[in-house]
C-alpha cells in the first residue's frame, strides 16, 4: 500500500494566499500617489440669495420642487409670486412640474414685507380648501426664498397667509420647511 502525503494545513493556506495575492496583483490599479485636481470643493450658494436668481416652488410628481430661474436682480416676494402665478416654463412642464396656485389668484394676490416676514393676502380661503396644501407650500416657500428684509435664512422667514382677500388679525403663520413644505410656526 502506498501512502499519500498531504500537505500540512498551514502550508495549504499559505499556498492559497499566495495564489490569491498573485491573482489580484494584476487588477490594473496602479500605485500612484495623490493627483492634483484643482481647487477644493466649496459650498453651493442657496438659489435666490445671490443677485441674478430666484427660487420658485412648483408641484411635481413627488411633492413640491424648487426651480431656480435667472433674474436681473434679487426679486421681492410680490415679484417672485408673480412668476409663480405665470406657471412653469415649457421646459419645467416637461420635467413634470405644475402649479396648484390657481390663475384666478392672479392680480388679487399681494405680498408685503417686514423685517424677517412676508404677509401674503390671497383671494381664496385656506380653511375651506379653496387653496390646497400644495398651493400653500408653493406660496410660502416661494415668498420665503425671495428678497426679504432682515437677512434671515428662508427657513426662518415667517410667511403670514391672510385669506379671503383681506388682512386678518390672526393669519396663518407658516415657514418653508424641509422638502419645500409649509409648516406652522408654533409658540
Amino acid at each position: 500500500m502506498t501512502s499519500r502525503h498531504f500537505p500540512h494545513p498551514n502550508r495549504a493556506a499559505l499556498a492559497l494566499a499566495v495564489l490569491l495575492a498573485a491573482g489580484t496583483a494584476g487588477c490594473g490599479i496602479g500605485t500612484t500617489g495623490p493627483v492634483q485636481a484643482g481647487a477644493p470643493a466649496s459650498g453651493v450658494q442657496r438659489p435666490g440669495d445671490e443677485a441674478g436668481t430666484v427660487r420658485l416652488y412648483f408641484a411635481g410628481p413627488y411633492g413640491t420642487r424648487p426651480v431656480t430661474r435667472r433674474t436681473d436682480a434679487p426679486l421681492a416676494p410680490q415679484q417672485a409670486l408673480g412668476l409663480l402665478l405665470d406657471g412653469p416654463t415649457p421646459a419645467e412642464r416637461e420635467r413634470g412640474l405644475t402649479t396648484h396656485v390657481e390663475s384666478r389668484a392672479a392680480g388679487r394676490l399681494t405680498a408685503t414685507t417686514s423685517e424677517g416676514a412676508v404677509d401674503v393676502v390671497v383671494p381664496l380661503r385656506v380653511s375651506t380648501g379653496d387653496l390646497d396644501v400644495t398651493a400653500v407650500s408653493q406660496l410660502v416657500c416661494t415668498a420665503a426664498h425671495a428678497d426679504v428684509p432682515g437677512g434671515r435664512p428662508a427657513e426662518r422667514v415667517d410667511v403670514r397667509i391672510h385669506e379671503s382677500g383681506t388682512r386678518a388679525a390672526t393669519p396663518w403663520t407658516l415657514r418653508c420647511g424641509a422638502g419645500g413644505n409649509a409648516t406652522p410656526v408654533t409658540g
